[in-house]
C-alpha cells in the first residue's frame, strides 16, 4: 500500500488497522499541507502589515513573529455597526478573474496515485462574522438577534459557495480543508443548541454541495467541540482536523462510531515551546498514540497544522511515524 492508500484505510477505519503515523504523511510537504488556490491568496493570504484593510473593510495585523493574520476589530473600525442592519454595512466583494495557472501546475506535479490533493477555504461562517464585528458583539447578537445573524450566515454561505465552485471547477481536489473555530481550548463559544440553530443549516448546504461534487470535507477547528461531534458527522465531515486533548477524544470516538477521522490529539502547550526538549516532544507523541490510537478513527498531528517553534514539527513527524509503526506492530 502506498501512503494515499494507507490514509484512505485510516479514513475508512479499516480493521485490523493498516497504518498509524503522522496524519499528513500522504499530503504534500507544503505549508498547511495544501495546494494554495488564488482565491485564498486574494482574500486573505496577501495581508501583511500592522494595519491593513482587506476587501471586506476589515483591519488586520500580520507582522513577522505574529502567530498568523489577526483581525483587529474595535468599536471605531468594525464593519457591522448594527447587526440588524448588516445589509447596510456588508458589501460582499466580487471575486475577480484570477490566475489559476500556478495552482494547476502544482497539482500537475503531484502524483495523485500516491498523494492527497487538498485545497483550503479559510474564514468560515463564524470566523468571517467575528471579523466584521467584534467577537463580543457577535456572541451577544447570536442570542439577542438570532434572526439577523442567521440571515447573514445564509448570505455569506451564498458567497462561499461561489468561491468553492470555482475552486472545485479549476483544481478538482480530493479534499476541501475548511476553517472555522467554534470553540476555545476548554469550551465552545456558544451552546450546541445555538450551533444547530444558526450554523448547522448553512453548513449542511455548504458541505452538501462539496460532497455532491465528489470532494471530501476536512473541517479544521483546533478547539473544544465536544457535544456537536455527531452533528459534524451528519454534516458529512469526514475529518475533524485539530481536535484538542481537552476534548474527551475516546468518548467522541465512541459517539461517532468511527465515522469521522479525528486528527490531532497532541497538547501543544507541552510541545510548542522554545525550551521544549526533544524527549518531551517525543513523549507527548507517544502519550497521544497510546491513548487515542486503539480502535482507529484517529491519526496524530499538530492540531494547529504547524508549531510556532518550527524546530518542533520535524520531531513530531518523525516520532509519529517511528512510534506509530512500532505501536501498530505491537497490536498484531
Amino acid at each position: 500500500m502506498n501512503m494515499k492508500e494507507m490514509f484512505y484505510s485510516a479514513l475508512r477505519n479499516d480493521q485490523p488497522m493498516k497504518w498509524m503515523g503522522y496524519g499528513f504523511e500522504a499530503f504534500p510537504k507544503s505549508p498547511f499541507h495544501v495546494v494554495l488556490d488564488p482565491i485564498s491568496v486574494w482574500d486573505i493570504l496577501y495581508l501583511s502589515g500592522e494595519a491593513v484593510v482587506d476587501h471586506w473593510g476589515v483591519t488586520h495585523r500580520n507582522l513577522p513573529g505574529d502567530p498568523g493574520i489577526m483581525p483587529i476589530v474595535n468599536d471605531q473600525n468594525k464593519v457591522i455597526k448594527d447587526v440588524t442592519k448588516w445589509r447596510d454595512y456588508v458589501h460582499f466583494p466580487e471575486i475577480p478573474a484570477l490566475d489559476w495557472s500556478d495552482a494547476k501546475k502544482t497539482i500537475e506535479g503531484i502524483d495523485r496515485e500516491t498523494t492527497m490533493v487538498m485545497v483550503p477555504t479559510f474564514r468560515g461562517l463564524f470566523e468571517r462574522a467575528h471579523c466584521l464585528m467584534s467577537f463580543e458583539d457577535l456572541l451577544i447578537a447570536m442570542y439577542e438577534e438570532p434572526e439577523a445573524v442567521y440571515e447573514f450566515f445564509g448570505a455569506y454561505t451564498d458567497w462561499k459557495l461561489k468561491a468553492i465552485e470555482m475552486i472545485i471547477d479549476n483544481l478538482q481536489p480530493d479534499i476541501l480543508h475548511s476553517h472555522d473555530d467554534w470553540g476555545a481550548k476548554t469550551s465552545m463559544f456558544f451552546s450546541p443548541k445555538k450551533f444547530r440553530e444558526l450554523l448547522k443549516p448553512h453548513y449542511a448546504r455548504l458541505y452538501g454541495y462539496v460532497k455532491k461534487r465528489g470532494v471530501m470535507v476536512q473541517h479544521h477547528a483546533d478547539s473544544y467541540l465536544q457535544g456537536i461531534e455527531t452533528d459534524m458527522v451528519e454534516l458529512g465531515i469526514e475529518m475533524w482536523q485539530g481536535i484538542l486533548p481537552t476534548n474527551d477524544i475516546l468518548a467522541i470516538k465512541k459517539s461517532t462510531g468511527g465515522k469521522m477521522l479525528l486528527m490531532g490529539g497532541l497538547e501543544q502547550a507541552v510541545i510548542d515551546r522554545p525550551d521544549a526538549t526533544e524527549e518531551e516532544i517525543r513523549a507527548e507523541v507517544r502519550r497521544t498514540i497510546d491513548t487515542y490510537a486503539p480502535g482507529g478513527a484517529f491519526l496524530p498531528c499538530v492540531p494547529s497544522l504547524g508549531c510556532i517553534n518550527t524546530f518542533v514539527d520535524p520531531i513530531v513527524i518523525d516520532e509519529c511515524n517511528r512510534y506509530g509503526a512500532q505501536w501498530l506492530k505491537n497490536q498484531q
